[in-house]
């Protein structure tokens, strides 16, 4: 799956003002090293089918083993290995013989901090030797994922050199010399096996990661299918961002992929929108999804038009943001791989008649790529109703009710068909914005 950085913004993956973003609830790694391989993998999201379903069969295998996962190893772990052997190449031999004694001697006795250090770092690579170990026990499970199992059997590969288990059996009892002289040789000799076994513990780090975050949330696995006929069946889902939220159900098919939204302000468009495309980017990332289930099929990338900025650098207006994004869009379903499109409130920057035209040209533009999922709001209902009788598009309204005196409240409900709700001006009255600016209180 391909996502890019305004996609990942626009759906609140990764946040900067501290709210924490959706990357939050999934970050249940142990090291920093796993939540930066986590990050990774959702900027980048498995690129095919089956390489998806390898994922997901891991992940869903994790979800009630988390027990397995070994608490002797933390981050201060990892990040004393880095520390370690940063000084492999300038590491000279202890001295032999009766000076290597008396050196020996004074070091510990004078230098207590080398002393300190040399038994502090050997423990800890002891530590991760362990807590690898323990991971390695999985592989005795039935029915364990051919992916998970890769990983642990290089795991496994690593651990076999010869001075892995010297390290480990390390006790209190270890005399000075002997410590002295496993640290040259780790240094020397385990440097890129003790990396390569950080990078697969970071691997089954984001892994595990998932799977907590997955049960912690009971968040269900979605059912994956092929990339063609494209499908996207979604019942009781929800955006994993809220507190309360109102669960929708929808079903896009190859033959009615196209959804077109309507209803007022704030009544829920944007968050439909951002629901949906947050639920298949966790689809695609082979975890647990917000939902009560979901059917979707293999989808090629996500790619949205939710909130343009302009670049005063570049003399580029909102407008032009906005038309600059489309043609992106326009070029991603310009192939026959499918996407998903999540366009929400298309040309804000211009007039009202402007943007009917821009807005209808689109909708009529989109109808020729069945091959992708594409759903559009708008709270211009007069571009959905020129379209009302195209049974190939769907078309979703959200319910606001309007008191006789001018009350409203959202339910949030998404209903078939199109709205004609307009409560802009009820806001403004509603917040005191007009008696303010009329000079009464």
């Amino acid at each position: 799956m391909q996502n890019d950085k305004t996609t990942l913004k626009d759906l609140s993956i990764f946040t900067s003002d501290g709210s924490g973003g959706v990357f939050a609830l999934i970050d249940r790694t142990t090291s920093q090293a796993g939540r930066e391989t986590l990050r990774r993998h959702v900027q980048q999201p498995p690129v095919t089918f089956l390489s998806l379903a390898e994922v997901q069969a891991t992940v869903r295998f994790l979800c009630d083993k988390v027990h397995y996962w070994p608490a002797i190893i933390s981050n201060g772990t990892l990040v004393m290995l880095e520390k370690f052997f940063e000084a492999a190449d300038n590491t000279l031999p202890p001295p032999q013989g009766i000076a290597g004694m008396l050196t020996r001697a004074l070091q510990k006795t004078i230098n207590k901090r080398e002393y300190f250090y040399t038994r502090f770092s050997l423990s800890h690579l002891a530590d991760f030797f362990k807590g690898c170990t323990q991971l390695l026990s999985l592989t005795q499970l039935p029915e364990i994922p051919p992916l998970l199992n890769r990983e642990l059997e290089k795991m496994r590969s690593e651990l076999q050199h010869p001075l892995a288990e010297q390290v480990i059996a390390i006790t209190e009892k270890t005399s000075f010399s002997e410590l002295l002289m496993l640290q040259y040789k780790a240094r020397r000799e385990m440097k890129n096996p003790v990396y390569r076994l950080m990078h697969s513990y970071s691997l089954l780090d984001a892994w595990q990661s998932m799977a907590r975050a997955t049960v912690e949330h009971h968040w269900v696995f979605p059912e994956l299918l092929p990339d063609l006929p494209v499908t996207i069946e979604a019942r009781g889902m929800y955006h994993p961002l809220l507190h309360t939220p109102v669960a929708y159900d929808m079903t896009f098919a190859n033959d009615r992929n196209f959804l077109l939204l309507t209803g007022a302000n704030m009544s829920g468009k944007t968050t439909f929108l951002r629901a949906l495309g947050v639920g298949s980017l966790l689809a695609h990332l082979g975890m647990g999804v917000p939902a009560a289930s979901l059917r979707t099929s293999f989808i090629h990338g996500i790619i949205t038009n939710m909130h343009a900025e302009d670049n005063l650098l570049k003399g580029e207006s909102y407008f032009f943001a906005e038309v600059q994004r489309m043609k992106q869009i326009a070029a991603r379903l310009g192939e026959q791989r499918p996407h998903l499109a999540l366009m929400d409130e298309l040309f804000k920057g211009t007039n009202v008649h402007d943007a009917y035209e821009c807005t209808k040209a689109v909708v009529d533009g989109l109808m020729h790529h069945p091959s992708h999922i594409m759903a559009l709001s708008t709270h211009l209902y007069e571009v959905a109703q020129q379209f009302s009788d195209d049974k190939r598009i769907l078309f979703g309204y959200f319910v606001t009710n309007i008191s006789a005196s001018g009350d409203y409240q959202f339910t949030y409900q998404l209903k078939d068909g199109i709205s004609n709700d307009r409560i802009g001006y009820l806001i403004l009255q509603q917040e005191g914005v007009i008696d303010m600016l009329r000079g009464k209180k």
